[in-house]
């Protein structure tokens, strides 16, 4: 029995933390547990066997952190085989009598993938299926992806791990105090990005205690239709009498799992500072509780790298302007390949309050597989909405969903058998929403009863793929009423027989309805107005029409989906007065194009930011522009991002626009202009290669007008400390993510306090929290890049 067959009736346990026995065991400060596989593994096997002995089902290779980025290939195959066999060797010395797996763990890689880093896409992918062969090869049972804080690399994992196996996948992602990942993504994102790349369970990890991780899962088992998992850490950690300790009990964290389970977690084990131990207390006091049954959920969702859109009640608005059809500028900009004018489009439609983009880049003479993938990427670098990938080129479809951050609606499928061949592997590969068009080879029916008998063949075609009701939303088709009178009637007929009959959501493209018509925003929100009523639930329409948005906010408010008419209200209080149009225009392009800079910082534009500030130099002191432009739009978004308001890859991509800025400002100052405050020193501790904290303060730090050093990552003491000296840095920043390199970060610190005593220390990383950073002797602790900025600015305002 395979653990996906023994998962459906059974709860599994897993094992417990690793890291912190092997530092009880002698592991040293910057020395890479991997290889201890190799060096001690004895060691390693008999902590194994501790877990199996303790009841857990599925024990975890020692090869969190094993990846081509730290190991040779010969390495790290001898390090994978060694440690599966470690592995094998403890399931059959252990007295367990349970059902034994053994897994093949895959930590994260440590790098920020692109357009936030310089780690593209597709090397992560091969990075981690390097390490994914290896593990096939050696005969693990199972791979699990766990500790991941960014959903796009969640994703590269996972497409390695189903490209180069057939192995079960579990994932788990790490999720601060926010609930929220590192780059920002909820709960409801990744389950629905995780289920719909088809992960066989899914769930959390790491980061916090069980009490803490309880909302989390709380949201988990809300969405997901796939067996969840738990493996929170000991609590926090703390540094007593030279030891690394957990303020959670056994007891405290076997009430917490056991609650999560009672509510429906089917896999649960621990992470950080838990033993066998704690899987014993686990094990034995849950043996009792009956698993609550995994049902489907049924939900409709759409993700970005931010948040789920549910098509539930509320009718979604889909943003139809990214499109060339009729629009001659776009035709332009797609030609020229300025991907700028697309990104503006996508921020301006957002700001119209649409809830997805429609993106069409398709025209004869453009590269369509190359700008579809481009625009894609881009624009996820500025705006945060769910896209809807709209394309009939299934070469440029499936370039565009491999890259796509999230899980994304797909235009189109229709009813012919070409195109469900050509579309339905892809949405099975890279999950996604496909909107399916009633039409078939004999064209567009006339009646609503004949486009309902299409939607049900691609029902069930669709099913076997794999591929459920859920993950189809039907468009029946808004023809002209210019050219047939009985058009409209008909498609309204068929939106509310797909919507009762099928149980289907429906989609139309609003606008269609009118063409060869004056006036034609009349009849499109009036038809508009008509479809919500019989059931519609989404609509690719223009965000600028007011006709429209008065249509639908009008229709929530009368259909009791608007509490206290608020949503109503707020936009009715967007609408101008007739007799102040004119005014209000007028101010309104007064206000943007003073602040048009701010705003273009502001919205991560990074090639508009850096062609503005050389059109302001021409007629204002590059200081000024640094003071009263740059760093005032640094500070909202910074500002946004600790209110919880800007997540973190908005952040990053504002500082490179105004990092832009700054590159043109500096070119045109004499060399002798010294804008920077002061030298801060930033490192990655030895035996740590994880520099995405780092590198995040530096870029920020940087942009604040900071001279950063950066030593880069796995980096001795005594370089720290010579670069210190050197520089008579003030500050110097330290970063570790993992707990086996904290002992490494406090080595650091007593040479930094003992050669430099003048020095500011400045520590952060996901393993970190203030009581800790104090017992290992740091000045402050920094629990995010802002912060981090916010401390180095009152070191450098006392100094001076």
């Amino acid at each position: 029995m395979n653990i996906t067959e023994y998962l459906q009736n059974n709860l599994v346990y897993l094992d417990g933390g690793m890291g912190t026995l092997l530092q009880e065991q002698g592991l040293m400060p910057g020395e890479l547990p991997e290889r201890w596989n190799l060096s001690h593994p004895d060691v390693i096997t008999k902590i194994h066997r501790d877990y199996y002995d303790a009841g857990s089902n599925v024990v975890s290779t020692n090869t969190f952190g094993a990846n081509l980025l730290k190991f040779s290939h010969e390495e790290l195959k001898n390090i994978i085989k060694a440690a599966v066999e470690n592995a094998r060797r403890a399931a059959e010395e252990s007295a367990g009598t349970q059902k034994k797996w053994v897994a093949l763990d895959i930590g994260p890689s440590g790098r920020m993938l692109a357009p936030y880093g310089d780690f593209d896409f597709e090397d992560a992918v091969s990075l981690f299926a390097e390490t994914v062969k290896l593990g096939v090869l050696c005969g693990v049972d199972l791979i699990l992806i766990e500790t991941m804080n960014d959903s796009y690399e969640t994703k590269a994992a996972l497409l390695a791990a189903k490209e180069n196996s057939n192995l079960p996948v579990f994932v788990s992602n790490a999720y601060g105090s926010d609930g929220k990942l590192m780059t920002g993504a909820s709960p409801a994102a990744m389950v629905s990005l995780l289920e719909g790349m088809g992960a066989d369970a899914i769930g959390v990890n790491c980061s916090l205690g069980p009490k803490a991780l309880s909302p989390i899962v709380e949201e988990y088992l809300k969405y997901s239709s796939l067996p969840v998992l738990v493996k929170p850490n000991a609590g926090l950690p703390k540094a007593v009498d030279g030891k690394t300790i957990y303020d959670v009990s056994a007891e405290e964290f076997t009430d917490e799992v056991c609650d999560m389970i009672k509510a429906g977690v089917r896999i649960c084990g621990g992470c950080c500072g838990t033993t066998p131990d704690y899987i014993a207390s686990l094990c034995r006091l849950s043996g009792g509780i009956m698993p609550r049954p995994i049902l489907e959920k049924e939900l409709t969702m759409v993700s970005s790298y931010t948040h789920a859109v549910v098509f539930h009640q509320t009718p979604v608005l889909i943003g139809e302007r990214i499109n060339p059809t009729g629009k001659k500028r776009f035709k332009e900009a797609l030609k020229k390949n300025e991907i700028d004018y697309i990104l503006k489009e996508g921020i301006a439609q957002q700001e119209k309050g649409v809830d997805i983009l429609d993106v069409n880049v398709g025209l004869p003479e453009i590269d369509e597989v190359f700008m579809l993938k481009t625009a894609v990427c881009q624009l996820q670098a500025v705006v945060d909405l769910p896209l809807q990938i709209d394309t009939a080129d299934p070469v440029a479809m499936e370039a565009a969903l491999r890259r796509y951050n999230g899980k994304a609606m797909i235009n189109s499928v229709n009813g012919k058998k070409e195109s469900m061949d050509a579309v339905f592997p892809l949405v099975k590969k890279y999950g996604g929403l496909v909107v399916a068009l009633t039409l078939d080879e004999n064209g567009i029916p006339d009646t609503a009863n004949e486009r309902v008998m299409i939607a049900e063949r691609i029902l069930a075609e669709a099913a076997k793929y794999g591929i459920s009701k859920k993950n189809l939303i039907f468009d029946p088709l808004a023809l002209t009423i210019s050219a047939d009178d009985k058009s409209g009637r008909e498609t309204l007929k068929a939106v509310r027989m797909i919507k009762t009959l099928l149980e289907c959501h429906t989609s139309l493209g609003v606008s269609n309805v009118s063409f060869g018509l004056p006036r034609r925003d009349i009849i499109n929100s009036t038809f508009f107005a008509l479809a919500l009523q019989n059931g519609l639930s989404a609509a690719i329409m223009n965000p600028y029409s007011d006709d429209m948005l008065k249509s639908y906010y009008a229709f929530l408010a009368l259909s009791g989906q608007d509490k206290n008419c608020s949503r109503f209200i707020e936009f009715a209080e967007t609408l101008p007065q007739p007799e102040s149009v004119a005014v209000q225009k007028t101010k309104k392009t007064e206000a943007e194009y003073a602040s048009e800079l701010q705003k273009n910082i502001i919205k991560g534009l990074k090639d508009a930011s850096g062609a503005l500030t050389k059109v302001l130099l021409k007629s204002e002191n590059p200081l000024d522009i640094i003071q009263n432009e740059i760093i005032p739009a640094l500070d909202i978004v910074g500002k946004g991002y600790e209110e919880k308001k800007v997540y973190l890859p908005q952040l990053l991509m504002s500082a490179e626009a105004a990092k832009a800025a700054f590159e043109v400002i500096k070119e045109s100052m004499p060399e002798s202009t010294d804008a920077n405050k002061c030298t801060f020193v930033l490192a990655t501790v030895q035996g740590d290669i994880h520099d995405i904290g780092k590198n995040i303060v530096k870029l920020l730090l940087e942009n604040y007008g900071f001279a950063v050093i950066d030593l880069g990552r796995d980096v001795p003491p005594e370089v720290i400390v010579s670069e210190v000296e050197k520089q008579h840095a003030p500050i110097a920043g330290l970063s570790a993510l993992m707990t086996t390199t904290v002992p490494a970060m406090e080595e650091t610190i007593k040479h930094l306090r003992n050669k430099t005593p003048w020095c500011k220390i400045i520590v952060g990383g996901a393993v970190l929290n203030p009581e800790y950073a104090q017992a290992i002797g740091a000045d402050f602790y920094a629990k995010d890049g802002m912060e981090a900025v916010r401390i180095a600015d009152n070191i450098y305002q006392e100094l001076n």
